[in-house]
């Protein structure tokens, strides 16, 4: 997905009916799952192609300019002629979780024949981000363009996004076998799984057929599982503004992680100083770490790591 946001900074409290609350300054970002790990990966240093649709409209012209401004490479970015593009509200509260308003628009009717554009010739990473949401992407076309992908090398990386309860589980039956991470954050799993517990949710999709699953649980750090080791893992210390674009951040450290063959834990480390930088700004890149700050970041901070029975 690539989305336009309209961003609050953190405020005292929401208005009252009819109530005009002043602020310093209102943001006009982009992002989508698609858009603001493109940005992250080009911060890190790596080449990113993106896969998405926006309208015809001066949001669209907007959210493609900042793209290439940021490096993306746009050429498998579709014009919709007749959807606008999509649009979020995020209202920030101090001391509250984000309030968003949302309009999916051009997003409807991106397909998993859309992603055909980027695998030939064959990428190192595929990533999907905001699996659950979009309504035309189905999950026995995705699984197709997974295997494809895993035959050609590309290793796959599947985040989602649940707007609310759902019969959720039979596609990801269908779409997990063939996935090399599963990146979903402990909420979306209580509403796919019905199921609290995060050590369960990790092994519960692992059981499912993903080779790896890390479900992330914000300050409170995340846990993974795959066969070789399961973890639990602590967050970094930041001062916190903003939770917009975290989990696309730590995608985006994750799979600099991967291109590098990096260890299990390493990728696990990188991806938590990439998502913790993210949320030290208002909006979904504008905090995020380029390479350089990230390493030393790592090389200043321990995070805490306990091996699960």
């Amino acid at each position: 997905m690539v989305v336009v946001d309209h961003l609050t900074p953190p405020l005292a409290r929401l208005p009252r009916a009819g109530e005009l609350v002043p602020v310093d300054q209102l943001v006009l970002n982009i992002g989508g799952g698609a858009a603001n790990t493109a940005v992250d990966l080009t911060r890190l240093g790596v080449g990113v192609s993106i896969c998405a649709r926006v309208g015809d409209d001066i949001l669209g012209r907007f959210a493609t300019e900042t793209l290439v401004a940021h490096g993306v490479d746009v050429k498998a970015l579709r014009i919709d002629p007749r959807r606008a593009t999509s649009q979020t509200l995020i209202v920030n509260v101090r001391g509250e979780d984000r309030r968003f308003i949302h309009s999916v628009g051009a997003n409807l009717e991106f397909t998993s024949a859309d992603i055909d554009q980027v695998l030939d010739p064959p990428t190192r990473v595929l990533h999907i981000g905001y699996f659950l949401i979009l309504p035309e992407l189905d999950a026995g076309g995705l699984a197709k363009r997974f295997t494809r992908a895993r035959k050609s090398g590309t290793r796959t990386l599947l985040d989602v996004a649940t707007p609310g309860p759902g019969n959720y589980l039979e596609a990801l039956r269908t779409v997990l076998p063939h996935t090399d991470v599963f990146v979903p954050n402990t909420d979306e799993a209580t509403l796919i799984l019905g199921e609290e517990d995060p050590v369960r949710q990790a092994r519960i999709f692992h059981d499912m057929g993903a080779r790896r699953v890390v479900i992330t649980r914000g300050d409170r750090g995340l846990i993974s599982v795959s066969d070789e080791q399961s973890l639990r893992v602590g967050a970094y210390p930041v001062d916190f503004v903003d939770g917009s674009g975290g989990g696309d951040a730590f995608n985006a450290g994750y799979i600099v992680g991967l291109l590098e063959d990096r260890s299990e834990l390493d990728c696990l480390k990188l991806a938590s100083a990439v998502g913790a930088s993210c949320v030290r700004a208002v909006g979904t890149t504008s905090g995020v770490f380029d390479r350089s700050e990230a390493e030393e970041f790592l090389r200043r901070h321990e995070l805490a790591v306990e091996t699960l029975a």
